[in-house]
Formats: C-alpha cells, sequence, structure tokens
C-alpha cells in the first residue's frame, strides 16, 4: 500500500542524500512530498555534495537545485506516514525551527517511520526523539546522538541500522542499505 512521505529539507542539504530517496521511494509508488521552511512548492533549494577524498572529513561541492513539491506552511504532519530527514548542512539550521521539531516529534510520539542519515540525527536529537534508540550518523554526529540519550551505533559508511521505526545509516554510500530498510519498515512490498 502507498504511502504519504514527508521530507523536510533545507538549503545545503546533502544532493545524494535527497535526490537519490526521493526519486527512489517515489519510483515504487509512494506519495513523496519535500517541504522547506519559509519556501513554497516549485521553489528550489540549494544543495551540496559531501564526497570522501582521503580527508579528515568530508569535501563539499555544489549540487543540483532541488525543486520543492510542498509548501511548508500548507502542510501538516499527522497527514503523512512517514518522514525522512536527509543530512548535509541543513539539519544545523532547521533545528532552531520549532515548528520542524514539533514536526519530527510527531512521527517519534505516533510511532510512525522515520529514516534520517547522515546529519540528519542533528535534527533527531534537538526534537529529543533519541533517548533510548540506537542511531547511526555521520560520525561527528555522535556525541549529539548520545547528548540526545541515544547509543550511538557505529557500522561502516555502507550499512544502515534499524531501532524499531527507526532507519539511520552514516552517509550517502549506505543508500542501497538504508533504502532497502526503510521499505521494509515502511511494509513495501516490490514484485518484478
Amino acid at each position: 500500500m502507498a504511502k504519504k512521505i514527508l521530507f523536510i529539507v533545507g538549503d545545503y542539504v546533502e544532493d545524494y542524500e535527497v535526490m537519490v530517496p526521493f526519486q527512489a521511494l517515489g519510483a515504487v509508488g509512494h506519495t513523496v512530498i519535500a517541504v522547506c521552511p519559509n519556501k513554497k512548492a516549485g521553489e528550489f533549494i540549494r544543495t551540496a555534495i559531501h564526497d570522501f577524498e582521503g580527508d579528515q572529513t568530508y569535501s563539499e561541492k555544489p549540487g543540483h537545485n532541488f525543486t520543492l513539491n510542498g509548501t511548508f506552511d500548507a502542510i501538516k504532519a499527522e497527514e503523512f506516514d512517514a518522514l525522512v530527514v536527509p543530512g548535509g548542512r541543513a539539519p544545523e539550521y532547521l533545528r532552531l525551527n520549532e515548528k520542524v521539531l514539533e514536526m519530527v516529534r510527531h512521527f517519534a510520539k505516533t510511532n510512525k517511520p522515520i529514516a534520517a542519515i547522515c546529519h540528519g540525527a542533528q535534527l533527531l536529537a534537538a526534537a529529543d526523539v533519541l533517548g533510548g534508540k540506537s542511531c547511526s550518523a555521520y560520525p561527528a554526529c555522535a556525541p549529539e546522538v548520545t547528548k540526545a540519550g541515544g547509543t550511538y551505533a557505529n557500522i561502516e559508511v555502507t550499512e544502515a541500522t534499524v531501532d524499531g521505526n527507526l532507519v539511520t545509516a552514516p552517509a550517502w554510500p549506505a543508500h542501497p542499505q538504508w533504502i532497502a530498510k526503510f521499505l521494509v519498515v515502511l511494509g513495501t512490498k516490490i514484485t518484478l
């Protein structure tokens, strides 16, 4: 059965972490709506490509413009079946928006599926929804996961982890596992 999935995004979200799951979830029949505070459907956000090139942390390059298909002020979290929080720099400032935090809390309180990747854990930590949960994230976000009462899942960059309704991964190289595990949590059945 198709689900209605909310993406909360903002400028300089990681390019692959918004584009790939947005397209993949839509390709299997789910309705996917991406919103950004202070922006409307048809407007775009800028993205950044984070790459792993042997430095002490990721490098950053300009990504594509990503067109929003929902208006932030018009949506109601109650009308959605699941939430996706991509990483990049967007979660760093989105966590300062109380309406965004309320939306995240809604999905956690109602035990609806939540998928977060990379720096998306910053938003979950700020919403105080990680207590007692195992959560993976970009390694630099590990202190935020533990300070928020979660257990940091230190897994390979190509892996994903599930704790109840929460599906998390360290970064976009985990897309095959992260998206597959989220589809399982969603109850998605794919037949070829």
